[in-house]
This record gives C-alpha cells, sequence and structure tokens, in this order.
C-alpha cells in the first residue's frame, strides 16, 4: 500500500477550508492508502496523531518524524488553496527534493496563481475575457485613468490571492480608492476588471495518461452581489446548479473551452476553470488549479454529476504520478 502525504492548511485566508479538503481527500483515499494529513502553516509543518500529538516534519527531505523513525512518502497530495500550495512555492520544493506531487507544476501554478499574468497569457491565444487593469502599491493611482479602462461597474481584486478576501464590486467612481486599499491589505498587486454582466459558470477538468474527465457545468446563482467569500462558504448564499441548465451546444462550449485552457497553460491534476457567459458567449474569468475538495465544492459536485466516486478521482491522479 501506497503511503501519501496530503499537505494542507497554508498560509492564506482559506487556511479551514484547505483542512476540511485535506480532509475529504482523505476519506476519500483511506481505503486505498496509508494516508497522512501534513498541517503546513508557516515554518510548522506536522501530522496530528489521533492522540492530539504532533509530530513534525523533516523540511530536509520532507519525511515525517514519529518516535525518532522517518516515515517517507511515495507521493504528495496537494490541497492546499493560496499560498504556499497554489501559486508554485510547494511545488519548486517538491521538484528539488524529486518527491512525486498532484496537480500542476511549479512554473504552471505561479503563472495561474497571477490573475493578470494569466490573463494576458491565455488572451494571446483568443481566449474572450473582461478588460482589466493591474496596479502595484507603490504606484501613483490615476483613477480617471483606470476607470476608462474598465468602465463601471467593476471589480477590484487582490492580484495573486486564491480566495475572494478583499474583492470588491463597485459603482461608483468613489467607491475605487477604498476598495484598492481593501485589495492591498490581501497583495501588493490589484488587479481592476471589467464587469461582464451574465451567468456564472464553473467546469471541472482533470486530465492523466489514462483518462480524460472533462466534467459536468455547474452554475453558480449567488445571493449576494457577486461570489464573494462569504457566498462560497456559507450555506444557503449561493444556488449551485450541477449539470447547469443551459443549451447543450452551450455546455459543449464551456466544456471544450475549458479542456483548451487547461492544455493551453500545461496544467495537470484536477483544476477548474470559471467563466460569465456574455449573451451567447463564455468568458474566462479565472483558473484554481487547488479547487476545493470538501463534499460540498464544485468538483465533487461534478464528479458525482458524472457518476465518479471521489476515491476513483483521486486516486486517478495519485496512480498517474506512477506511470
Amino acid at each position: 500500500m501506497r503511503t501519501i502525504a496530503i499537505v494542507a492548511g497554508g498560509d492564506s485566508p482559506e487556511f479551514e477550508i484547505s483542512v476540511k479538503s485535506a480532509n475529504g481527500v482523505a476519506s476519500a483515499l483511506s481505503s486505498r492508502y496509508e494516508v497522512y494529513i501534513i498541517t503546513i502553516r508557516g515554518i510548522n509543518w506536522y501530522w496530528e496523531d489521533t492522540k492530539g500529538r504532533y509530530h513534525n516534519i523533516d523540511k530536509n527531505d520532507f519525511t515525517l518524524i514519529v518516535d525518532d523513525f522517518h516515515i517517507r512518502f511515495d507521493a504528495v497530495f496537494i490541497a492546499i488553496h493560496g499560498t504556499p500550495g497554489e501559486n508554485g512555492m510547494l511545488q519548486g520544493y517538491f521538484e528539488m527534493l524529486k518527491i512525486q506531487y498532484t496537480g500542476c507544476d511549479a512554473f504552471c501554478s505561479a503563472l495561474t496563481f497571477n490573475k493578470q499574468a494569466c490573463k494576458l497569457f491565455l488572451k494571446e491565444y483568443g481566449v474572450p475575457m473582461a478588460h482589466a487593469v493591474m496596479i502595484r502599491k507603490d504606484e501613483e493611482i490615476d483613477p480617471a485613468y483606470i476607470l476608462k479602462q474598465t468602465g463601471l461597474p467593476c471589480f477590484v481584486k487582490p492580484n495573486d490571492s486564491g480566495s475572494s478576501f478583499g474583492v470588491s464590486k463597485i459603482k461608483m467612481k468613489e467607491e475605487l480608492l477604498p476598495a484598492l486599499e481593501t485589495a492591498f491589505r490581501e497583495s501588493d498587486e490589484v488587479m481592476i476588471e471589467a464587469f461582464m454582466k451574465g451567468r456564472e459558470v464553473a467546469c471541472g477538468v482533470v486530465k492523466a495518461k489514462s483518462k480524460t474527465l472533462v466534467l459536468p457545468v455547474t452554475e453558480i446563482i449567488s445571493k449576494n452581489e457577486f461570489f464573494d467569500y462569504e457566498a462560497k462558504y456559507t450555506p444557503g448564499k449561493s444556488d449551485e446548479v450541477t449539470p447547469a441548465k443551459l443549451p447543450a451546444k452551450m455546455t459543449e462550449e464551456i466544456q471544450v473551452l475549458s479542456s483548451r485552457i487547461y492544455d493551453l497553460l500545461g496544467c495537470r491534476g484536477i483544476v477548474r476553470v470559471d467563466f460569465i457567459i456574455v449573451g451567447n458567449k463564455p468568458n474566462f474569468l479565472e483558473i484554481n488549479t487547488i479547487p476545493g475538495m470538501t463534499e460540498e465544492s464544485l468538483v465533487p459536485k461534478q464528479a458525482q454529476a458524472a457518476g465518479i466516486g471521489l476515491d476513483e478521482l483521486y486516486s486517478m491522479v495519485i496512480e498517474d504520478l506512477f506511470k
């Protein structure tokens, strides 16, 4: 039986969600593998045993030290949303140690985590999307120039944050500077993006050497102003319809575009691509390379709708590492 580390936690506001994701993955995989949930927070990397004792990870080789015995892992399942699990940092660490891990490589993770860089990369390939402007913390801010580029309403977002913290939708120019202050608390770079009026949808894609899965599309209907952190994680704050009630042709277009974006970016493992359907055209919104993996999360619901068990889904990306 293979020994798998599921890394959880991280240094972003999504710590608790990541821990829930890791528990979901561990539950699905425990019958097939020996699994250890390794919590990472700052410089503290540890496994908590059933008696509540903490056992540290030796960061020199990512082995688990239990009673002077070193446990070596066959592979790592990354379940950290945000830094350092979604932005390429952990991926680079595991690559240097030559340890197999699930998901996108270091470059792809860093590229997709930077919203504006990812948009500019995909724009070169003709992927439709909203216009956006990026500014850095110490840059001189010209509200008139920014709003001339994006129009109103528009979204103000931290450029390299994996969560929905610090995101504002503004409708008046007076709201721009306070929204920028909020976003700069989460990141040193902020993206201001034109508003797209339409239906929000998401599509999970999983590719392995043995199989490609383009999952059913989900429509997200937020009861808040937009699909913010509260709408994402508070029951009753959003409706998520899987499969989405869309014309078959539109569903197919979203699935084909999701698969193409996956390939253009060089993704691996399980990702989720989000769009806004404007008129009858899906426009790229963002990509999540470590999507939520709790039972309430979108990709697990899409897998369930497709008749795919989570044990099958998660073990598929692990086994792919050994082929």
